[in-house]
């Protein structure tokens, strides 16, 4: 209850606060115009640890006005999650503004540690983000984060190989299986196609792909959907993908290091990662320059592109902040072209703005910006406060149909057991 009316007050200060702020700014983007005054900006490393002190030196010099002092934050997503609610729980008003993952939405909602950001900005804002972005960032039909740079699943293939053997870089996933297949026939490679199969987070991620494509979902709602043929499909095609030798039994084990290692190692024809992937790859000797990137293939041809599941970072407003003008301000500029292009072509993160990604300057820089674009993309059901046991219930039952311990119809019918419980009480 406490929290509640917190919360009530917080939203209705906030938007007494917009209100005022707007009226010197309807005309455009925001411009704050006090004299000087100083916000806390908590974000952990990302790739390029210069890159946040970067982005802070081209903000504060497009507006001189606002000062931003760094609080890095710890780079386990774990411990910084905790170090955040502490803090924010406490009444602090600082970090006024923060990075966070972009499956905190929902739980970060419930326990009054996000603004609700759709009372902050106008409904115009939300249109330069690619599509998908958003509602990963939505809890209840209100946003909570703002996108700020995203990850997506990517295959990556060794084209050297498939130009030796006249083979299409495949767009449904049936010729990737024949693909891989070939390659295994002429010993070109030990494996045909590595991914993320480990009892982990990481297999959710996998399989939101494959679900999605399918048809399916987990949730509407407070209702658990995942109980259908097109999670049985989806379960089904990934144990098949281990069954035919497509992928070796080991993948049951394997997370993003072990994928990576593998393909990097030039013994997988075919690998499911993330953006780094590519970047990672070109430091090895035995694949450097015979690596290619696409997005993810889809069941039919004319699916395709298939759907890439959504990894990455948004910022997240304190709502006990003293400053959301200036905040507003900040989070306008790094989610804008001047600060998404900066993003982009210091440290190759992927922008979140639709119309960076499609700039010339940045597609240029590695072929993954070049197709990223191009990417469908699905968010985790991370919009309950229950996600990480619902999560659970996905990886772990999941991964027993791929280890053959479970039919594909009982792992499905068993996680979806485990959801319904999860989200009934909507626990953390």
């Amino acid at each position: 209850m406490q929290t509640t009316v917190r919360g009530t007050i917080l939203g209705l200060a906030a938007a007494t606060m917009v209100a005022i702020w707007s009226i010197g700014a309807a005309a455009g983007p925001a411009q704050h115009r006090a004299a000087s005054v100083t916000i806390v900006w908590a974000a952990s490393p990302i790739s390029n640890n210069g890159l946040r002190q970067h982005l802070i030196t081209a903000f504060e010099r497009a507006h001189p006005g606002i000062r931003v002092r760094l609080q890095s934050q710890p780079t386990n997503t774990d411990t910084n999650r905790q170090e955040l609610i502490t803090e924010i729980n406490s009444g602090s008003a600082t970090p006024d503004v923060y990075m966070g993952d972009v499956i905190w939405p929902a739980q970060f909602a419930q326990a009054g540690l996000a603004m609700d950001l759709s009372k902050v900005f106008p409904s115009t804002f939300w249109r330069r983000f690619a599509p998908g972005l958003v509602a990963g960032a939505t809890y209840q039909g209100q946003v909570y984060g703002a996108p700020f740079f995203m990850d997506a699943g990517f295959l990556y293939y060794r084209k050297d190989l498939l130009a030796r053997y006249h083979l299409p870089v495949p767009r449904t996933w049936t010729q990737l299986a024949v693909d891989a297949k070939t390659l295994l026939a002429h010993h070109a490679v030990r494996y045909g196609f590595v991914w993320e199969g480990a009892a982990y987070e990481g297999l959710t991620c996998n399989l939101m792909e494959y679900l999605t494509d399918a048809g399916g979902k987990v949730l509407s709602g407070t209702k658990s959907l995942f109980d259908s043929p097109a999670s049985v499909r989806a379960v089904s095609f990934m144990r098949s993908l281990i069954v035919s030798g497509v992928s070796p039994a080991a993948v049951t084990t394997f997370q993003e290091p072990q994928a990576m290692n593998a393909f990097a190692q030039g013994q997988a024809a075919f690998l499911r990662n993330w953006d780094y992937a590519w970047s990672n790859s070109q430091s090895s000797p035995a694949v450097k320059g015979k690596v290619g990137v696409a997005p993810l293939p889809a069941f039919s041809a004319s699916g395709y592109p298939g759907y890439s599941n959504i990894g990455g970072w948004n910022l997240y407003i304190n709502p006990h902040t003293e400053h959301l003008a200036a905040v507003r301000t900040f989070i306008e500029w790094m989610t804008g072209v001047a600060g998404q292009t900066q993003l982009a072509t210091y440290a190759s993160e992927i922008p979140t703005n639709a119309q960076v990604q499609r700039l010339p300057e940045v597609r240029k820089l590695n072929p993954v910006l070049g197709v990223v674009s191009r990417v469908r993309l699905v968010a985790r059901p991370a919009y309950t406060p229950a996600y990480a046991k619902v999560s659970s219930a996905l990886y772990t039952n999941v991964n027993l149909a791929l280890t053959g311990q479970l039919s594909p119809r009982a792992a499905v019918a068993k996680a979806a057991q485990a959801i319904a419980q999860a989200i009934s009480g909507q626990g953390l």
